[in-house]
């Protein structure tokens, strides 16, 4: 396969994905600050929400205050914002439209579909009366391309990009959002200790097992993840448990490690002569969630160990842009 061509497959997927992502995350923040709580707790809620994106320098260029409706402009439809919603379906169209002949009909129609319904919601003012259903909307158009590609594309090459790309995406925002909501809601706290839990600190400064439900519930939602973890845990929600789940489950679809097995095992498809170090290190990856504790990576520190991870996943990613992709000019 042309470079050029693997290039806008890996990309279309990777900007499809952060536009679901991007939408889940602010659909659980809007249902978040309709919660009773003080001023201060629901500011604190969209700055990390800025800060999972790495956009807060970006967004105070534009807004003086960080409140709800600025914050959901700037991720929903700002033109100048690279990660809005707005820039990746955009994104995602113009790519699907540059290797149209890799694409089935069904594929391309989706992708192109999305992007001009998004701006005929947007026009309507449907965004303004009710955020939380454009939303849902964005998510469910993920799902459908989702969907229409793994039914409807040969099981090629160009397929394998598109997963590498959608998986890689996602395991970088579950680290972001792991990372960004457990440093918040621990540093509400003061303890955290064995009286209660008989767990190591989560990070940073210890916090109690009773710390708001409601927020601990909003971030399994934000991944779909609650009703996995009352099927698998079936008790109350315990922050070490969110963590091994959301990252050491291999059958929970948005876990870091179900994300890195899917891009190592799409890589072994499409490997050449020159990717052999990218699939060591996916493998490595892979290996290290499969064989990880929880109990091991909460007593070193979660926040490192994120930290880790996220600089694993940029690697990898950039050793998939060496091996497959387009050159990235100096």
């Amino acid at each position: 396969m042309l470079s050029r061509t693997a290039d806008h497959l890996f990309w279309m997927a990777r900007y499809m994905e952060r536009a679901e992502n991007t939408a889940r995350m602010l659909n659980v923040s809007y249902e978040t600050s309709l919660l009773p709580q003080s001023a201060d707790m629901a500011e604190s809620g969209w700055r990390g929400l800025l800060s999972i994106s790495e956009l807060t320098p970006y967004f105070h260029e534009k807004h003086d205050e960080v409140n709800a409706r600025n914050v959901m402009d700037f991720m929903v439809r700002d033109e100048a914002n690279l990660s809005s919603i707005w820039n990746c379906l955009r994104a995602a169209r113009e790519n699907a439209r540059a290797v149209r002949g890799a694409l089935t009909t069904e594929v391309w129609e989706t992708q192109n579909q999305t992007w001009l319904e998004f701006n005929r919601l947007l026009k309507s003012g449907d965004f303004e009366r009710d955020p939380a259903e454009l939303f849902e909307w964005v998510k469910f158009r993920s799902h459908l391309s989702r969907g229409v590609t793994v039914g409807t594309m040969l099981m090629d090459e160009s397929l394998h990009f598109l997963r590498i790309g959608t998986f890689l995406e996602r395991a970088d925002n579950t680290a972001r959002l792991l990372d960004v909501k457990f440093h918040a809601l621990t540093a509400q706290a003061d303890f955290f200790g064995p009286e209660s839990t008989g767990q190591q600190p989560l990070h940073g400064p210890a916090t109690p097992l009773e710390l708001d439900f409601y927020h601990w519930a909003a971030v399994l939602r934000s991944v779909s993840g609650f009703e996995i973890y009352r099927k698998v845990y079936r008790n109350v929600i315990r922050p070490e448990r969110v963590a091994e789940l959301l990252i050491l489950r291999p059958d929970m679809p948005r876990s870091l490690a179900a994300c890195i097995n899917e891009v190592q095992a799409n890589l072994r498809q499409v490997a050449n002569d020159q990717s052999g170090e990218t699939l060591r290190k996916a493998g490595r990856l892979s290996a290290d969630l499969q064989f990880g504790r929880i109990d091991e990576i909460l007593a070193t520190g979660l926040h490192a160990y994120l930290t880790q991870f996220l600089d694993r996943v940029n690697d990898l990613g950039a050793g998939i842009g060496r091996d497959f992709l387009v050159p990235v000019a100096a």
